[in-house]
Formats: C-alpha cells, structure tokens, sequence
C-alpha cells in the first residue's frame, strides 16, 4: 500500500509548494509600488472602461488572493490586499480578473465548457472519494458499481481542475496585455507583475496534477481490489 502513501504525499508537496510560491511572490512585489501611482481597483475599473465592460461593478471583498471575477453577478471583486494597493503585485492581480470578465463577455469556450463543470466537479469531489471508499469495503458486485460511479464522479472534478489551467493561463496573457495597453505600469515593472501571475498559476497547475494523481489512486486501488478477489 505505500504507492497511496506516495501519491498522496507527492500531491501535498505540489500543493504546497505552489501556495509558497505564490505568497512569497505577492509579498514581495505588493512592497514594489507603481510608478503610475494606480491602485488595483483604479487600474481594474480604467482596463473595464477601455475595453467596453461598462456593466461590470469593481468590489472589495475580504482576506488575502480572494480576488475573483463573478460571471453570474457582473461583480469583480479585489481583496483587501488588492482593492487600494498601489503595488505591481496588486495592478497584476486585478488585470488578471479582468481578463476573466473579458473572456465571459467573449464567450471564451473554455471558460464556457469550465462554468457547466463547475456543478458535476463539485458533487464528484465531495461524494466521488465517498462513493469510491464504500466500493472497494464492501467487495461485491454491488461494491464494484458504487467503486465505478465514485471514480465516474471523481473525474469529472478532474476534468474541470484540468479545463481551468487555460482559462487561467488565457487571463494572465490577457493581464500582461492590458498592462501594455493601459500604461498603469512601466515596462521594467511588467516582470514582478508577470512573476506574481506566474506563481499564481502555479497554483492551478499544482491542483490539476493533485487531481490526477487521486484519480490514478483510486482507479489503481480499484484494480488492485478485484485481483484479490
């Protein structure tokens, strides 16, 4: 049994590692203030603007890289960390949701495919491993086909951690642009803000590949389970 040990304790180091990464870049760039003298919330609202998302509200919302675009509200909401920030962190972070809100005015057919995910990815996450672990107890026939819906909906919150890394990786590129765009940062400012985006989809990527190695558990233990029997 100490391949499951292994995979979880590589998913654990990946995730870990990534939400180091990501804090330590942001800290170190939120301490690098811009030349433009913009906050988050005022370099968010001016790339809104200029790119015709009118409709869209800019919000505070509580805690530290809680920033997150609302596709259903039209509400792009910054953290404290973000929202009255002046640093090349913050105006990075921001762009980035706004870079969701222009793939959600666009149509964006990865943010589209990730949104009708989200439902399935969450029951398959709460009850997929459930599902799963009742399965492979009760060694039965009845025990087999609770083992395949459990790994069934496992896998569609896979999938949707494995669609996310485009859409993400698509709003950072669209970030950078609306940096050059906009001006609200200077050209050698532009690598902090790149270096934050940089860990933050680390983040993603981390996830994805957790994701993947639980999967790949489960299927490996259900495999494992009917060669005893």
């Amino acid at each position: 049994m100490g391949w499951q040990y292994l995979f979880f304790i590589i998913g654990m180091s990946l995730s870990l590692f990534a939400q180091l990464k990501v804090r330590s870049s942001f800290n170190k760039y939120g301490k690098v203030l811009s030349r433009s003298g913009y906050t988050g919330f005022q370099a968010a609202r001016r790339a809104l603007d200029e790119n015709g998302l009118w409709d869209v509200q800019v919000e505070r919302v509580g805690g530290t890289l809680t920033d997150h675009y609302s596709p259903r509200e039209k509400i792009l909401r910054l953290s404290d960390a973000t929202h009255d920030s002046r640093s090349v962190a913050a105006i990075g972070v921001a762009l980035h949701e706004v870079g969701h809100a222009m793939q959600d005015k666009e149509g964006y057919v990865a943010n589209k495919i990730r949104s009708a995910l989200l439902l399935p990815a969450n029951i398959g996450s709460q009850f997929g491993p459930i599902l799963a672990m009742i399965g492979l107890m009760m060694q039965s026939m009845l025990g087999d086909a609770l083992l395949n819906v459990g790994i069934a909906f496992f896998a569609a919150s896979v999938l949707f951690y494995l669609v996310t890394l485009p859409v993400e990786f698509n709003a950072s590129r669209r970030a950078m642009a609306l940096i050059s765009q906009t001006g609200v940062l200077a050209d050698d400012e532009m690598t902090g803000a790149r270096s934050v985006l940089s860990a933050a989809a680390l983040t993603y990527v981390a996830s994805a590949l957790t994701a993947v190695l639980y999967l790949l558990r489960f299927i490996l233990m259900a495999s494992s389970s009917r060669r005893r029997r």
